[in-house]
């Protein structure tokens, strides 16, 4: 394609795919897209090397990405506090609604300790300087083209050290507000994520933030490419944003049905049966606003009587541990597990109804946009 993400990256189609499975950052980057790694749910810096590795060895050469959540604001930050310390914070109101939530749908909580509530959530490790410099340091060990940042501006040193090795930033954004300070603490590339999206995500919709954001940067003087996210899982959408003047898609909730996909069998099972209803943007599983799966357990926190959540990290701590033990009961069949069972997962989740290839999904994409592209092309007089 005629693009100036293709010409950089050196990729045929300007299709960013996140994704936590190695699998499926290897298969969109081998089909002519671009993978992007999320390490922020590796457990060490070793976990980070093996699946990096693992990605060098079977990528054939094609240029990938990694994504890190590196708040610019998180509970404790800069204090130096341990992962320990946090967890001593966390309010025993809050880890008995937990345990009584599980409990209500007939799951053994004898085995919630406070000690496993401490060990249950990796980002808290990940996010903390100590944490999140290790996995850098494995990182740019590693022949990457794009490293990307959620939640606020890069790190100094994130940019320092890709400055250096010649490695594009990214960075995601939520308003144009966000958008300039990006802009400004000089990123490579912006991500407009649209409140439709899986995860973090802000409350203006991706039709209008997209606009929004590129008429920000050209009023600064800024040329700085978008990428347009949020609800992104076809090509007529991904052609619909770059009609607007989006540089190409980062996409993540697609792959997440994919038959490559690492997603628990009972989560992409509801997934597939979902519809763009079935997510909430709730802060009940980080913190921070995000949108997942709407089940029984993001249900239980919307109550009245339920606890506030708590700032990032330590709302994680205590879902993070709940969900993996709801995760594991639910695959071996516990149904009150799978009544629980949550991911999250964009409001495109509606228009995900079958498991596909990765492979299949990056081809469907280029087919899709061509079609919308003369679609458009057709309004016009000849």
């Amino acid at each position: 394609m005629n693009s100036e993400l293709c010409k950089r990256f050196g990729i045929e189609f300007p299709l960013f795919a996140f994704s936590h499975c190695r699998d499926v950052v290897v298969e969109v980057s081998k089909a002519g897209g671009m993978g992007v790694f999320g390490a922020v749910d590796v457990r060490s810096p070793e976990a980070l090397e093996s699946e990096l590795k693992w990605i060098d060895d079977h990528i054939d050469g094609r240029p990938y990405g990694v994504d890190f959540i590196m708040p610019a604001k998180f509970e404790g930050k800069g204090t130096g506090e341990t992962v320990a310390d946090a967890a001593s914070r966390i309010p025993a109101g809050h880890k008995a609604f937990a345990r009584e939530v599980l409990a209500k749908h007939g799951i053994d909580v004898s085995d919630l300790t406070d000690d496993r509530f401490e060990r249950g959530s990796k980002i808290t490790r990940n996010i903390r300087e100590g944490g999140s410099q290790s996995l850098l340091d494995v990182t740019f060990s590693h022949p990457i083209a794009m490293v990307a940042n959620a939640l606020g501006p890069p790190p100094p040193a994130m940019l320092e050290r890709a400055r250096a090795a010649g490695v594009a930033v990214g960075a995601l954004v939520g308003s144009p507000e966000h958008a300039i300070r990006q802009a400004q603490v000089g990123v490579d590339v912006i991500i407009a994520a649209g409140t439709e999206a899986g995860g973090h995500c802000g409350e203006v919709g991706t039709i209008v933030l997209v606009p929004e954001v590129l008429e920000a940067l050209r009023r600064i003087g800024s040329t700085t490419p978008v990428l347009a996210a949020g609800g992104i899982v076809t090509g007529r959408q991904m052609a619909a944003c770059m009609a607007m003047g989006a540089a190409g898609a980062w996409t993540g909730s697609v792959w997440l049905t994919t038959s490559e996909a690492e997603t628990s069998p009972v989560v992409k099972e509801k997934m597939l049966a979902a519809t763009s209803a079935g997510t909430i943007r709730s802060r009940s599983r980080t913190g921070k606003f995000c949108r997942q799966l709407r089940s029984s357990w993001t249900d239980a926190w919307e109550q009245e009587d339920a606890p506030r959540p708590l700032p990032m990290p330590l709302q994680s701590m205590v879902s993070d541990t709940s969900m993996s033990k709801v995760l594991k009961l639910a695959n071996g069949g516990h149904a009150g597990a799978k009544e629980l069972a949550s991911y999250f997962v964009g409001q495109g989740v509606g228009l995900m109804n079958a498991t596909q290839s990765t492979k299949a999904v990056v081809m469907e994409f280029m087919s899709d946009y061509l079609l919308a592209v003369e679609r458009l092309h057709g309004t016009l007089d000849a």
